[in-house]
């Protein structure tokens, strides 16, 4: 996971430059107000890749796409994502402010394991809608998380793990009656661009304890809590293809880039690839290829 990387570019491409603390403190943790990333003059939120973990507040109306599902907003909705599966706003001019924190695995993980929460789970809640008084105590969170990332008290990030809980567990006491309810606009489409997200995030692989984790439908269909069906039909109408013919193709073209590109030896590769035996990875290699690995690397 490129955690470090990919925080860096949100700020790059945000701020134009990466604070200090981000290689200092551990979880990387900030907080922003929503304001900046709305409007005209600012960067399109849509379907996108990001190794580090979400909690917005978002006040107004628009419409949230979280895998196959629509959740309406009406007026105040409190937001969970994780870099599992992305999501993107329609109708985000609706949205006239709120607040968000960013923050990777590695930030909760001493405390506990933060994908055991359902609101980080696949088949879990991640939007919830807000009564007047719940969006005021959420606001009062990450008003509180604002003061104290800017503060100087040596134990802030102690503080800051607390009220990240706080709005998890604030999050979860909402009856389900409040939480939006789910219509599907478009699914296969987007079910189609959440498998693509998926597989490409994968890729490159740049070194070599890498290895793939999603390489077969039913991990996708896993992965976005769907039946595997459901996905091979998406993908089926989208594309013309099956969803294994796309995996298999993917896969394929980045052995032949590791083949030419890098010097790991053949059997690296077959394991960065996830193939359990390198006679495997041969094997497949020929049959798409019609040559062996090394005869690739030496044309």
């Amino acid at each position: 996971m490129l955690e470090l990387k990919e925080l860096e570019d949100f700020y790059k491409t945000r701020y134009g430059s990466v604070p200090d603390s981000l290689h200092k403190e551990p979880g990387q943790f900030n907080v922003f107000r929503l304001e900046p990333f709305l409007g005209n003059n600012a960067r399109p939120l849509s379907y996108r890749r990001s190794d580090y973990y979400k909690i917005s507040l978002a006040i107004g109306k628009g419409t949230l796409h979280y895998a196959d599902k629509s959740r309406e907003i009406k007026k105040y909705a409190l937001v969970f994502s994780d870099p599992n599966i992305p999501y993107t706003w329609e109708e985000s001019n609706g949205i006239k402010r709120g607040y968000f924190c960013i923050f990777t695995h590695q930030f909760l993980y001493q405390l506990d394991n933060i994908n055991h929460y359902p609101v980080f789970q696949p088949n879990g809640n991640h939007v919830f809608e807000l009564t007047k008084t719940q969006m005021q105590e959420v606001k009062d969170i990450f008003e509180e998380m604002t003061e104290e990332i800017n503060s100087d008290y040596p134990f802030k990030y102690d503080l800051l793990h607390n009220l990240v809980f706080r709005l998890i567990h604030k999050a979860l006491k909402i009856k389900p009656d409040v939480i939006i309810e789910t219509k599907t606009v478009n699914s296969l489409q987007r079910i189609t661009g959440l498998f693509f997200d998926l597989l490409e995030r994968q890729f490159p692989i740049d070194e070599q304890h890498q290895t793939l984790e999603l390489h077969s439908a039913s991990d996708f269909a896993s992965q976005l809590n769907i039946h595997v069906n459901y996905l091979n039909r998406a993908i089926k109408d989208s594309t013309g293809k099956t969803t294994s013919q796309i995996v298999i193709e993917r896969i394929f073209q980045e052995a032949k880039i590791l083949l030419k590109q890098t010097q790991w030896s053949v059997l690296d590769i077959a394991f960065a690839l996830d193939f359990k035996e390198v006679t495997h990875f041969n094997n497949f290699f020929k049959k798409y290829a019609d040559t062996t690995p090394l005869k690739f690397r030496n044309a």
